[in-house]
């Protein structure tokens, strides 16, 4: 058994001269945003069914396949429980299949239990899951590589994708995150995840992807899909459902109402990003890297903002089961996200994706005072206090955070962002925050 010896506090503090009391305060901010969102999830999504015109022509009776994936999206559950409720009212006999490529684990008690997380349970529904791993190739690429597809899907006499549309975090191009990828990677399961991956470090992701998703349209009973935009608090602004044809025109369409929508961080240059927690819930890459200003990822250029010198991660969220695949974006992980660690989930995402550089394990800290201090030394800032950090909860809510007093004295300035009173970094007796979200302060 191999032991990880971490260093402990004392010893990183000692790497430089900086003391607790050089560190800048903090404050706290909130962006304000006032976006547009479906106050009726069910309505709409019912409404997204009628749109769908295969259904008209299924007999009672028919089995219709409807996917729930692996990500935290808040309104999705809701989206997945009257998809079912409306099929079900229309005679079919509707259930739900885990599309979520190797994610639990890459077996089916894995896969359900993340969709139990999330309270998509056959309790809730009033339907079966079905979460066999089992695939049948339908297809090959251009290149002769086999494009794989759950029996489950084949079986069915309809699938109805479900899936939020939004920015890729490891490639751009006009279809990114959306139905095409959960066809490819969804209905793929583990098996269709690691070809079209390993695929796309020949061809990159942005051919691999919607050449896929057009032999699966042609070669399974895909019928549609319905697409889910968030807002900016990750509010469903916009449910459409799709058919089938339609998808490879509508969901660039899609893509460009989501990027307007986009949450990111309300300043650009950083040199010490916190983030309290990631992990598969919140982004397949553990951390948005649209967020962070990292990709790391084959080809791909780097996103020119944000400008951020230096990550530090503090825990996995619950709902990964030790998955923390995206740490390797990170400069600094505290022990206890170390600790928590599942490498056998970790390795089975790393081999899927055929991406190495993110399953890395960062510098381990012990404590956030040795991590402030050890960053010192590595931002290339002469001065403590003039250090420009930003603190946030996760990826998906970088509109509240804390930030340091040059940060601040910024967004002071701006008319859409509040900005607290500015206090002093305070540690517990561990050397951890005893502020801010380690705290469970608001």
């Amino acid at each position: 058994m191999v032991e990880l010896a971490i260093p402990d506090a004392a010893t990183l503090e000692n790497v430089n001269d900086v003391d607790e009391a050089d560190f800048p305060r903090m404050a706290y901010a909130e962006r304000r945003r006032d976006p547009s969102q479906i106050e009726d999830v069910d309505g709409a999504t019912r409404d997204a069914v009628a749109d769908i015109p295969a259904f008209a022509d299924l007999d009672p009776g028919a089995e219709v396949a409807v996917t729930a994936g692996s990500r935290g999206i808040h309104d999705m559950p809701e989206l997945v429980v009257a998809a079912v409720d409306e099929l079900r009212e229309r005679g079919f006999e509707p259930f739900v299949m885990p599309a979520m490529g190797s994610h639990g684990g890459a077996t089916p008690e894995g896969q359900r239990q993340v969709l139990a997380d999330y309270g998509i349970t056959e309790e809730r529904l009033g339907c079966e899951i079905r979460d066999a791993m089992d695939v049948e190739v339908v297809a090959e690429d251009e290149t002769g590589r086999p494009i794989p597809v759950s029996t489950v899907a084949l079986d069915a006499d309809a699938v109805l994708l479900a899936n939020r549309v939004k920015l890729h975090t490891d490639y751009r191009g006009p279809i990114q995150s959306g139905l095409c990828k959960m066809a490819v990677v969804g209905l793929g399961k583990q098996r269709g995840a690691e070809a079209m991956h390993n695929a796309a470090i020949e061809r990159g992701l942005g051919a691999c992807i919607p050449e896929r998703a057009h032999a699966i349209f042609e070669e399974t009973p895909v019928v549609g899909g319905l697409a889910l935009v968030e807002n900016a608090n990750d509010r469903a602004a916009i449910i459409e459902g799709v058919p089938v044809d339609d998808i490879p025109e509508r969901e660039p369409q899609l893509l460009e109402r989501s990027e307007e929508l986009f949450p990111t961080l309300p300043v650009d240059e950083l040199d010490l990003l916190v983030v309290e927690e990631m992990g598969k819930d919140v982004s397949g890459a553990g951390m948005d890297t649209n967020v962070i200003g990292r990709y790391d990822f084959f080809d791909e250029p780097e996103p020119e903002t944000p400008d951020i010198t230096r990550i530090y991660v503090r825990s996995v969220t619950p709902a990964s089961h030790g998955n923390a695949i995206g740490m390797g974006l990170a400069d600094y992980a505290h022990e206890d996200l170390v600790a928590d660690l599942n490498l056998a989930d970790v390795y089975t995402n790393l081999v899927t994706s055929g991406e190495t550089a993110r399953g890395r394990i960062p510098i381990v800290s012990p404590t956030d005072r040795a991590t402030l201090t050890v960053a010192c030394s590595m931002t290339g800032v002469r001065d403590p206090g003039d250090l420009r950090i930003a603190y946030i909860e996760n990826t998906m809510e970088p509109d509240a955070l804390y930030v340091s007093e040059p940060v601040a004295a910024d967004l002071a300035e701006r008319d859409a962002v509040d900005v607290g009173a500015l206090r002093d970094i305070a540690f517990d007796e561990r050397g951890d925050f005893a502020f801010g979200f380690a705290a469970d302060e608001e």
